[in-house]
């Protein structure tokens, strides 16, 4: 698949139209055979017991999915996550950032479905997989 939007472009993108996350997260690397971005971990990620909370997960696999379709096709800020399951498989570190590595399995022309791997920096074993469909709105 041809790339359409490199990280520098994801990340002016990410700015612009969802500021409220801009801060926190972003696209690290963009290659033909996936996409990584990056989770600042800070207090506000945090739960009791000093983990990064799943919903900072979560968005960031949702983030890294988006991208990975974005930069195949270009800047469709309406495409929309369908379906999503996530496995968390053990307890990130706190003190670390998440590193979330997306892979393309099928982009259509409606559809797209992707699965992400997140990761505390420099841990060698995942903590959470997750797989999520997206809808991708029709050209105009």
């Amino acid at each position: 698949m041809q790339i359409v939007m490199d990280a520098e472009a994801l990340n002016v993108f990410l700015a612009r139209e969802f500021p409220q996350v801009a801060g926190s997260y972003r696209v690290e690397r963009v290659d033909p055979q996936s996409v990584t971005a990056r989770l600042t971990v800070d207090e506000a990620n945090l739960r009791p017991g000093g983990t990064v909370s799943g919903p900072s997960m979560f968005a960031l696999a949702d983030l890294v999915v988006y991208c990975a379709i974005l930069s195949r096709i270009g800047p469709v800020a309406l495409a929309v996550t369908t379906n999503a399951s996530i496995d968390f498989m053990r307890k990130p570190e706190a003190g670390r950032d998440l590193i979330a590595e997306c892979r393309l399995l099928k982009l259509g022309r409606v559809l797209a479905v992707a699965e992400a791997m997140i990761f505390s920096e420099g841990g060698a074993e995942p903590v959470a997989r997750c797989s999520m469909t997206y809808s991708i709105p029709p050209k105009r």
